[in-house]
Formats: C-alpha cells, structure tokens, sequence
C-alpha cells in the first residue's frame, strides 16, 4: 500500500533495501538520490543477510568503519523462525526455476514478515514477491 508523505509515494511499512547500497557507498548518484528521499521519508530495513553480504565485500579496514556506521541507520531485520521457515519454502519453490538462492530466498522472506517493499537491482531472484522495486538500471 502506498501513502503519500512531503509530495512522495512511499510504502506504508517502509522498504526493505537490498545490494544497491554498494552503490549508494561507492557514490553513484542514482543510488544516493533514492536512498536520501527514501530515509527522510520512509521507514527503512536492512535484513542481517545483506549487512553480512555488506562485510563480505568490504575491502578496505577504514571502509568497514564506514560500514558500521553506514547500517546504523536502518532498522535491522533479524532472523527468526518464520522468516526461516518461509525463506526455505521460497527456496525450494523458486530455486531452480528462478535461480534464487537460499540468501535471496531469506531476504524475500524478511520483507514479506516486515510486510515491507524490497527494493533491488535484481528482480528476477524474487519472483515471490510481487511488488519488489528496482529504483534504477545498471548499464
């Protein structure tokens, strides 16, 4: 459901962000512009897989710090029983026909408890849900 607040649609429960934030750190315009107007007017989640996959991919010591920092800024979904449960179900649905994997699967899970808009740059991995939100294209 969408509501409007200081002249923007958004998500009455907030969006749950996915990978697109290597983008918003590294700068890329797209990436920083929705991001702001989406924390100055959205409720906005972050699920404990993507912080994990966040550190995964962090380089640099002093970037970590900025990573610390960086998440704070979000409310944190944890894992728990039902978004385990419904992670491994959408899994097993979508695994081999959509190649979602066991991640994915628990991410889509964490928005759809949250009752949350996942937004992504890779839709095609989250086939179960049908709102989730691409908010630019890489090229």
């Amino acid at each position: 459901m969408l509501y409007v607040k200081n002249g923007i649609e958004n998500e009455k429960n907030g969006y749950l962000i996915r990978m697109f934030l290597i983008d918003f750190l590294r700068g890329r315009d797209e990436a920083v512009s929705f991001l702001e107007k989406t924390i100055d007017n959205s409720s906005c989640f972050i699920s404990v897989i993507t912080i994990a996959e966040l550190y995964a991919g962090v380089k640099k010591e002093m970037n970590v710090i900025v990573l610390k920092n960086f998440y704070k800024a979000f409310e944190i979904v944890s894992l728990n029983a039902d978004i385990a449960r419904m992670g491994g179900l959408y899994r097993r649905e979508h695994g081999k026909s959509h190649g979602v994997g066991l991640m994915d699967a628990v991410i889509a899970a964490s928005a759809h408890v949250s009752e949350a808009r996942l937004v992504t740059l890779n839709k095609k991995h989250f086939p179960m849900l049908k709102n989730a939100f691409v908010p630019y294209s890489k090229q």
